[in-house]
């Protein structure tokens, strides 16, 4: 049976404080109705200063779906490591992991956009050496005995319920964020399908001596939304979608490589290029995905058109995924 996963930014152009409570409160009640039906995953992102509200607070919104949930996992995919206290984070991931039982799942990355490092007042040079501290710093916390951590020592209650530690990896698209994980014997997360690069992360994992393992996304992995009828669902909504890809891909830069970048300009570009796909429940279950993720609420969709989706993935494609 395939991996599948409801993703949740919470992006909503022009959206006042009314309409966002509505649709955090849709997206609660949304991952509960997924979690009786079997989905495996909630996932949520990071980002800050956004116009249209792209979610800020990942591990806040994580609890409140561990909370409204009693099965799914919560993968924060990705943290963005070098804006987070480290002491801070250790104690909040450890009290979601003892509330949830180990339903959480953090993937550290170091971030793509100077402009979030400028507002948080962090240095965008020293990314490298304050993700590495973060994650040095999570590990000793976990453990529950004293470390010294920028001169002083400290220690880190309550102790996490995972053993050893709960899940982290490492996520990133450099040989850099490669390294760092297999020195720390972490596993290893890419942001796009690059074999390459796990190939790399497998070498370091040798030289350091230390065990790990990577969970790449699959060549496709397409953000999925579901519809009886996907050309009036395209006519109608695919706006939202061309919304959220070229805000995304307004982001990258450099080497930076991920799963789901667009270089699409218009709704029939987006379509065509297949990052964003609108499909029949007869389709999703042909396609044969790996991975099978749904965004019900991409780009500001209508809460109503995201509850469409979902239930025809969880009604009409999870019990013939499951036969």
């Amino acid at each position: 049976m395939p991996v599948t996963v409801v993703r949740f930014n919470l992006v909503a152009p022009g959206a006042g404080p009314a309409e966002l409570r509505e649709r955090y409160r849709a997206a609660l009640e949304m991952a509960a109705y997924a979690d009786e039906r079997g989905v495996g995953t909630v996932q949520t992102e990071e980002h800050h200063g956004v116009a249209d509200g792209w979610l800020p607070s990942p591990f806040v919104f994580a609890g409140a779906v561990l909370g409204a949930t009693r099965r799914l996992s919560v993968t924060v995919s990705a943290a963005i490591g070098p804006l987070h206290d480290p002491l801070r984070l250790a104690e909040d991931i450890a009290v979601l992991d003892l509330l949830s039982g180990g339903r959480l799942v953090t993937v550290a990355g170091i971030g793509y956009r100077p402009q979030e490092y400028a507002r948080a007042g962090v240095d965008w040079r020293r990314r490298g050496r304050l993700q590495d501290e973060l994650l040095e710093t999570l590990l000793a916390a976990w453990t529950g005995e004293e470390f010294t951590h920028r001169g002083r020592t400290v220690r880190v209650t309550p102790r996490p319920y995972t053993r050893p530690h709960p899940l982290l990896l490492v996520g990133g698209s450099s040989r850099a964020a490669a390294r760092r994980a297999a020195r720390l014997g972490l596993p290893f997360f890419p942001s796009a399908h690059l074999p390459e690069l796990a190939a790399y992360y497998e070498e370091r994992l040798a030289e350091y001596g230390t065990k790990g393992w990577s969970m790449m996304p699959a060549p496709r992995t397409p953000l999925l939304h579901l519809s009886e009828d996907p050309e009036r669902a395209w006519a109608r909504y695919g706006r939202h979608f061309l919304y959220e890809a070229r805000t995304y891909a307004s982001w990258q830069s450099g080497g930076v490589r991920s799963a789901v970048t667009s270089a699409a300009t218009t709704v029939e570009e987006l379509r065509r290029e297949g990052v964003y796909r609108i499909v029949t429940p007869d389709e999703c279950v042909a396609e044969g995905l790996e991975t099978c993720v749904l965004h019900p609420l991409a780009g500001g969709m209508p809460p109503e058109e995201g509850w469409r989706g979902l239930r025809l993935l969880c009604e009409g494609v999870l019990p013939r995924l499951s036969v």
